[in-house]
């Protein structure tokens, strides 16, 4: 529905966290732990994304669709009874 948008977003947050996680230099031990946690949260909340996302819709579409079938047997009229006629005579 909207895969590239949200691809997009998380891509250039990933992106733009890859130097703190890859960085070296002067006080690059304390700004690592950082920029791993960006990146590895950014991942796992997209895989849940894509893959959560769906079968929630899925079992919401279930869930709308039973709804409607108890809803169209509850304002079925039940048969009237029978009425026996007497036979008629010649």
């Amino acid at each position: 529905m909207r895969f590239r948008p949200i691809m997009m977003t998380t891509m250039a947050a990933l992106l733009g966290g890859l130097p703190l996680a890859l960085g070296t230099g002067t006080g690059s031990e304390l700004r690592r732990p950082l920029g791993i946690t960006i990146v590895g949260g950014l991942i796992v909340s997209q895989m849940l994304t894509l893959f959560t996302a769906p079968a929630v819709y899925i079992y919401i579409d279930r869930l709308r669709l039973w709804l409607a079938s108890i809803r169209t047997k509850a304002r079925m009229p039940a048969r009237p009874p029978a009425v026996s006629r007497p036979a008629q005579s010649q």
